[in-house]
């Protein structure tokens, strides 16, 4: 798309994501007790499970540490009780957002949320006001370069969803987001190592945004993943950086 880098984009919102690692532990640990709880702490036979412990394993989280939250859910040990909360509203221009939470005490975290999004330009609206626009589902980002015609045959026949190829060169393939690890292993077999890679809410559509636009958007995504009960932030905001 014109003016906007997809390779650009998503390297940025890694690096700001590798600035955040040491939060990312204790939500990965929450996702894995929520799952555990939900579906049993056998990752063979939940796949939520196997999805938060394939995250957790991505990151270099001790076995440890994720051995404890499985035994959290299933009750073996002592936890607090978490519950799933998604907000839905309105970035900068319109931008979708939607953020997922886990927490032990809905009232506060809609009040944290709600602020978050009224102090920086943005305000919250009802439940499925722009869930339409995201699809679930696994991403795999390769570089500038890769040949897509291999690429595209490893991928179909590992199983991918789709592979598009972007303005920019880069290369995207999408997975249904529990055959994401599956996905990612057998291209890596085939020799193909995707420079980032995750389980998310694509938005369907981008909303481009530029200089101050994109500066406040900022502001209120951070504002947004600050908060301790939030465990992801998707929008439909494209931010270039120029």
């Amino acid at each position: 798309m014109a003016g906007h880098s997809k390779w650009a984009n998503i390297q940025h919102r890694k690096g700001r994501q590798d600035e955040k690692r040491g939060r990312v532990f204790s939500r990965l640990a929450k996702e894995i007790t929520v799952a555990a709880r939900m579906g049993g702490g056998d990752a063979a036979f939940n796949p939520r499970l196997r999805l938060a412990v394939d995250k957790a394993k991505a990151v270099n989280m001790p076995a440890d540490n994720i051995d404890r939250a499985v035994k959290k859910g299933t009750g073996e040990l002592e936890g607090v009780t978490y519950e799933e909360s998604r907000y839905e509203g309105y970035g900068i221009a319109g931008a979708a957002v939607m953020v997922d939470c886990l927490t032990d005490n809905k009232t506060r975290t809609v009040a944290d949320v709600r602020h978050a999004f009224n102090k920086y330009g943005g305000n919250m609206g009802t439940d499925g006001c722009v869930a339409f626009q995201f699809k679930h589902c696994g991403q795999l980002l390769f570089a500038p370069g890769t040949s897509e015609d291999a690429l595209m045959e490893a991928a179909l026949e590992a199983g991918a969803d789709d592979v598009a190829t972007n303005d920019d060169g880069s290369i995207e393939v999408l997975t249904d987001p529990y055959q994401f690890g599956d996905v990612r292993e057998a291209l890596e077999k085939a020799g193909f190592t995707a420079e980032f890679g995750e389980v998310t809410m694509k938005p369907l559509n981008e909303t481009e945004l530029a200089g101050d636009d994109a500066l406040r958007m900022q502001k209120l995504l951070d504002a947004l993943e600050s908060l301790d009960d939030v465990q992801a932030v998707y929008t439909s905001a494209a931010m270039d950086e120029e």
